[in-house]
């Protein structure tokens, strides 16, 4: 893989050496200004002209008529950028839009080529028409994807899961493993050819030994995706109160594709008075124990429960900084507390980073607490410092 900002030398090296490739498959680059080069330095490359695609004209005008519609601005406007994005080398073919952006097939002297946008919504929602297309179908058929496999653990430090891939026996020939870390997330892919089976299977046995307990999937879903899962599996509702996060948690929660069957509402009690007011936090606890402590993120999550007459409900307070902290209470002091009518998890967090990355953080944590009351049974406490 490489990464190549708009520069058009840049841009076209880059290109060469990919069409070198029996696939070459390229993001970015597919819209209507002036700096969205990659359609036309991909027909320079492959010596095509460009030519436009009348019914690709039309399928683009009128999505831009219709954005033009609701912006209450001319469609003139839009005219020039939707001749350049019907604009395609000469024998290539759309195979949709994203908007006002269309996917590209090329096929060439040297093998394929794919163009898709640039933002991921749009590209995952053109990726399927390239991999159904005949010719993508040949290429694959020349090259059988290798075995994949996904463990994704919360808890452990990327240093330690490479240490335990390491011991192992890592990467090898036939057998390649990537680990991407983000907020206490740990992925792992493994990637093997049929010949390396037996080799890619011990190594993901070894980090499920490992780590069995701080694994939570072998797929791609999201702890959230898991949380609504759970959720509904159950026929629990879901509530959330949150303090430093401001809303985060709830963010991510009904980001996910029907959680609003489970999902009653967020209370984000910044204030003191919201504490109070709306999640039932006594004063004198606030003022004994303050309001970043573990018996104020007991109370808010219990007052959550009853505010929004949720089976299940997690609370977060902290001080994500960059101001705030105090020797007894430093900055990425966090407490979270998910309770369910079967378990309830405790956590008191010292989390490293900068303000974005302390709530990013404490929003990953509450959401592993709450998977961790819906697959559990019995009282569950305990710190975790980070």
């Amino acid at each position: 893989m490489l990464l190549v900002g708009d520069d058009p030398a840049l841009l076209a090296a880059a290109l060469e050496e990919g069409l070198g490739a029996d696939l070459c498959v390229i993001s970015g680059g597919l819209g209507p200004t002036h700096d969205d080069r990659t359609v036309e330095l991909l027909a320079r490359a492959t010596g095509r002209r460009l030519v436009v695609d009348a019914a690709l004209e039309g399928e683009i005008e009128q999505v831009a008529r219709d954005v033009a519609a609701r912006l209450e601005r001319p469609y003139a406007d839009f005219e020039p950028g939707v001749r350049k994005q019907a604009s395609l080398p000469e024998g290539a073919q759309s195979l949709g839009l994203a908007g006002t952006a269309p996917a590209v097939l090329l096929e060439h002297e040297r093998g394929v080529a794919v163009a898709l946008p640039g933002p991921p919504g749009e590209l995952r929602r053109l990726w399927p028409a390239a991999l159904a297309s005949e010719e993508m179908r040949k290429v694959l058929e020349r090259a059988p994807a290798p075995a994949h496999r996904i463990l994704r653990f919360f808890g452990p430090s990327e240093s330690a899961v490479a240490r335990a891939l390491d011991e192992a026996g890592g990467e090898r020939d036939g057998l390649a493993v990537t680990v991407c870390a983000a907020n206490l997330e740990i992925q792992v892919d493994l990637y093997w050819s049929a010949k390396s089976a037996g080799e890619g299977a011990a190594v993901a046995g070894a980090l499920r030994d490992r780590f069995g307990d701080e694994l939570f999937a072998e797929d791609e879903r999201g702890v959230a995706d898991l949380v609504v899962e759970a959720c509904r599996g159950r026929g629990y509702t879901l509530a959330t109160a949150e303090s430093c996060t401001g809303g985060l948690v709830a963010t991510r929660l009904t980001a996910v594709p029907g959680s609003s069957e489970i999902f009653l509402g967020a209370i984000v009690a910044y204030a003191d008075e919201v504490k109070r007011g709306q999640l039932g936090v006594p004063g004198e606890m606030l003022e004994r124990h303050g309001a970043v402590s573990a018996e104020a993120a007991r109370a808010m999550a219990a007052g959550a429960r009853a505010a929004l007459k949720a089976d299940v409900a997690v609370a977060v307070t902290g001080i994500a900084g960059p101001g705030g902290g105090s020797e007894a209470k430093p900055v990425g002091l966090v407490h979270v507390v998910a309770t369910s009518p079967e378990a309830e998890i405790e956590r008191e967090l010292r989390l490293p980073g900068d303000r974005e990355e302390v709530r990013a953080r404490a929003t990953a944590v509450s959401l592993h607490a709450l998977r961790g009351v819906l697959t559990q049974t019995g009282t569950h406490s305990r710190a975790v410092s980070s």
